[in-house]
């Protein structure tokens, strides 16, 4: 009988980005629990293609490419160039709050911003991050703001290896 354990799949915290200074600060607070909760930040941006398009768009519109760009951008700012983990990227297509709790049957934890670019900016809890954390197969982390440390100070509490 082998008694070599199999080996562990690896703990995957999925983070809901969209650009937004809430998904920056979901994607910090991801990577400062990295050492608890996971070994991957598999970092999400979702698109789709607005109601009044139909199935056509203007030609010079690459939607999947605006959003890779934004992803860049995003992990940029929240990590410079030293991610605390391995990241996976993933830009896919549909609607957000769907393809984020798809995502969770395959993680072991969401962290999402408290509201991003969509809806009306003055709402405390976006409808993404909502529907995410009522329907989601694994826990959700909901993020508002940036990481500050006791004292307030934004920079002492960045992940090891990140600078603010």
């Amino acid at each position: 009988m082998d008694t070599t354990p199999s080996p562990r799949k690896p703990r995957v915290i999925v983070v809901g980005v969209d650009g937004s200074e809430e998904s920056i600060a979901a994607l910090e607070l991801a990577g400062s629990l990295v050492p608890l909760a996971g070994d991957v930040i598999r970092a999400v941006t979702v698109w789709q293609y607005p109601i009044g398009f139909g199935t056509f768009a203007p030609i010079t519109w690459n939607p999947d490419e605006l959003a890779e760009t934004a992803l860049d951008d995003a992990l940029s700012a929240a990590f410079g160039e030293e991610p605390p983990c391995v990241v996976e990227r993933r830009v896919l297509q549909g609607p957000t709050a769907q393809v984020l709790i798809e995502e969770s049957r395959k993680a072991s934890m969401v962290v999402v911003g408290s509201r991003g670019h969509g809806g009306f900016v003055g709402l405390l809890l976006g409808s993404v991050s909502s529907a995410v954390a009522e329907r989601s197969a694994c826990p959700v982390i909901i993020a508002h703001g940036t990481l500050r440390s006791p004292d307030g100070d934004p920079a002492a509490a960045q992940p090891a290896g990140v600078s603010a």
